[in-house]
């Protein structure tokens, strides 16, 4: 199991790298939001030597338009990982399986050399979904033991804890590994 975190605006561009093998960040939310830390947060993970990866938090309605305002501000790079983040948005809503499944298609047709996941919770994946679509692999959140999410479904990354930061696992033997797969 190699380890990572996933960072976003509410955490520092000088987060601690030591130990990791991976990155998410926050790059989009909706059409109108992009993280301000974004460009300082990849240097840090690039500089480090981490697998990077971005996402975007996905909100309900002109799911074409976000995929591209999310592509259009997610650096592009052959073996960095693209995601969208399906949850409840600040408003309690959530984008619809099909809207979900649509994001990922629009994603991997602006970005055909990137990965795309689907990185949600537990609750999502077991009591909203209806697809189990994920795109080219799943990133799940369910904060239980490291690499031992509460799913049958396969996955590449596991989310296990928020605290002090969300702290992830990914189902890979080696960083090489990861970044192989990233970049095929």
């Amino acid at each position: 199991m190699l380890h990572g975190i996933d960072v976003s605006a509410f955490q520092s561009s000088s987060y601690d790298t030591d130990g990791l093998s991976f990155v998410f960040i926050k790059a989009t939310e909706g059409r109108s939001y992009v993280n301000p830390r974004l460009a300082a947060q990849a240097k840090r993970g690039r500089d480090a030597g981490l697998v990077v990866g971005f996402y975007h938090f996905l909100w309900p309605g002109d799911i074409g338009a976000q995929a591209e305002y999310f592509v259009s501000h997610a650096p592009e790079k052959g073996g960095d990982l693209l995601a969208v983040d399906w949850e409840t948005t600040g408003d309690g809503t959530h984008a619809s399986n099909a809207e979900k499944d649509l994001f990922i298609h629009k994603v991997r047709a602006l970005r055909p050399h990137n990965k795309v996941l689907l990185y949600t919770n537990r609750d999502y994946w077991l009591n909203k979904d209806v697809t189990s679509y994920a795109g080219d692999g799943l990133w799940i959140a369910d904060y239980v033991t490291a690499g031992k999410p509460r799913i049958k479904a396969a996955w590449r990354f596991h989310q296990y804890s928020s605290e002090p930061h969300d702290k992830d696992v990914a189902a890979f033997s080696s960083k090489a590994a990861l970044r192989a797969w990233a970049a095929s």
